[in-house]
């Protein structure tokens, strides 16, 4: 089973969404065509910013939960440009 943290981006919100899943794509319908979902309900431009398997599902959480504490969009931003972040926390919430 694929344990995927993953961050999604609207241009419309210009804001970012950051999930946790086993089943990326099926996620991703859910998110661009459920009402219900209060946060990714607001724009229907979602589209993937960055996507990584973890090796199972306490570290996707754990990790998921670390981005969101963060509060940044730089930080998320910098996920994209020095990978080697991804590492770290990989390496951090094993």
């Amino acid at each position: 089973m694929n344990h995927i943290v993953y961050i999604l981006h609207s241009l419309k919100l210009n804001r970012y969404y950051i999930g946790y899943t086993t089943n990326f794509d099926l996620r991703l319908e859910f998110h661009k065509n459920s009402p219900s979902n209060k946060f990714t309900a607001n724009a229907n431009d979602w589209t993937l910013f960055l996507s990584f398997d973890c090796t199972n599902k306490t570290q996707a959480l754990s990790i998921e939960k670390h981005i969101k504490n963060m509060k940044s969009k730089t930080y998320i931003e910098n996920l994209i440009k020095y990978p080697d972040i991804i590492l770290k926390l990989k390496e951090k919430y094993k």
